[in-house]
């Protein structure tokens, strides 16, 4: 069971760091060298399967992976695919048929689902009932994935948006840098970017990024104070940032629950972007004072690796609708009000963002905690066959091979 203090709990977010990573090794490889040792080692087990949604991140492990496994003699990774055809947020079919053309794969593994990744749904339930309530909310998505790849490894695009955006250059510095050309608004950021630590402090905590409807007051003013704290402490000059942001904790809670997962299908789990050597590649290769952007970023790492469109792409899927679905709404219209931290969540509060037509996701934990502390009330049976490996179905044929 993750171990969420209360406060984490209502918020729905791990919080605080582990002890920095060590300072980057001068003779890092380029990043995509070092890319290949984390996925190498994936490939070579069998079978090897992408959790591939389409993204940029997942996109550009799956190409790397398919280079690699040609240039080794070894099988092509196989894409594995969860879609939702009922919740067109999540609908990333374009993109993904566009990076599996283009890399000439001929085996996809695409597994439709409906209500059954509800965060207290069938397959979660499995989840909650084994192993308690885990973070983050969906780590329960994998296990699809995971029990498919049974006996082999499952690579994943997690810690994409951390690398690439630590190693980014925040706008003040670039603008100060003469990098990029300055606009009005610049103003206020530079001279928010140069004020004392006490004053970001206080000027953060004005800020509403974490007010949500449910927190009582005492919980508002600390989520306050914690997000002012993340905002202040987080370094300015990038290569200590990637160290400052590689070392948050939730990204270890957040793999450790993945691993768990993991163990029990029997499969290895690699996630390439989160690994260190990766980190200190990009730390030693990347421009002086940082990328410009994540298009920037990307292009630099992957290079003719991903289609030109996927580079520029700016939308992201959302699969709330997926995780909050019948179960979810069904559980919320009965709960009684057990299974929160008391003094920090107003139950009346939360009962009506779960009634409400789009509830935060923030509130997800807080859900599966309920559901816990109702014992399971009405619980559902686990469904049969969606985790177990189906046929993969054949994709879009393709000349080009990389």
């Amino acid at each position: 069971m993750t171990a969420l203090e209360p406060l984490e709990l209502a918020l729905g977010m791990v919080l605080g760091q582990d002890t920095c990573s060590a300072a980057p090794a001068l003779d890092a490889p380029r990043p995509l060298t070092a890319l290949e040792r984390p996925i190498l080692a994936a490939l070579r087990r069998s079978p090897c399967l992408v959790s591939f949604s389409g993204g940029r991140d997942s996109s550009a492990v799956l190409a790397l992976a398919v280079r690699l496994a040609r240039r080794e003699g070894l099988p092509d990774p196989i894409p594995a695919t969860i879609r939702a055809s009922e919740a067109p947020a999540a609908d990333e079919a374009s993109w993904q048929e566009l990076v599996v053309a283009r890399l000439g794969l001929s085996d996809w593994l695409r597994l439709e689902v409906r209500d059954e990744l509800d965060v207290v749904g069938p397959v979660a339930q499995r989840v909650l009932r084994r192993h308690g309530l885990l973070w983050p909310f969906n780590a329960h998505f994998h296990l699809p994935l995971l029990e498919a790849a049974r006996g082999g490894a499952l690579l994943t695009g997690i810690g994409g948006d951390e690398l690439f955006n630590a190693a980014t250059s925040r706008r003040p510095a670039a603008v100060l840098a003469g990098r990029v050309r300055p606009v009005r608004r610049d103003v206020r950021r530079i001279v928010l970017h140069l004020a004392p630590a006490p004053f970001r402090r206080w000027w953060h905590r004005r800020d509403d990024a974490m007010a949500y409807s449910w927190l009582t007051p005492e919980a508002a003013d600390a989520a306050r104070r914690e997000y002012a704290h993340a905002q202040v402490a987080e370094p300015r000059r990038m290569r200590p940032r990637l160290r400052h942001v590689r070392a948050a904790r939730y990204l270890r809670v957040g793999t450790a629950s993945l691993e768990r997962l993991a163990a029990e299908a029997g499969t290895a789990l690699e996630h390439p972007l989160l690994d260190r050597g990766v980190w200190a590649a990009v730390s030693r290769w990347a421009p002086r004072g940082g990328y410009l952007g994540r298009d920037d970023a990307m292009r630099d790492v992957f290079g003719d690796l991903l289609p030109a469109a996927l580079h520029g792409r700016r939308d992201k899927a959302c699969f709330d609708e997926v995780f909050f679905h019948h179960h979810s709404r069904r559980f919320a219209a009965a709960w009684t009000a057990g299974g929160v931290p008391p003094g920090l969540v107003d139950a009346g509060a939360l009962r009506a963002e779960w009634r409400a037509p789009a509830p935060r996701a923030q509130s997800f934990t807080l859900l599966q905690a309920a559901w816990l502390a109702s014992a399971g009330d009405g619980a559902d049976e686990p469904p049969a066959g969606l985790a177990q490996r189906v046929p993969a179905a054949r994709a879009p044929q393709s000349e080009h091979r990389q």
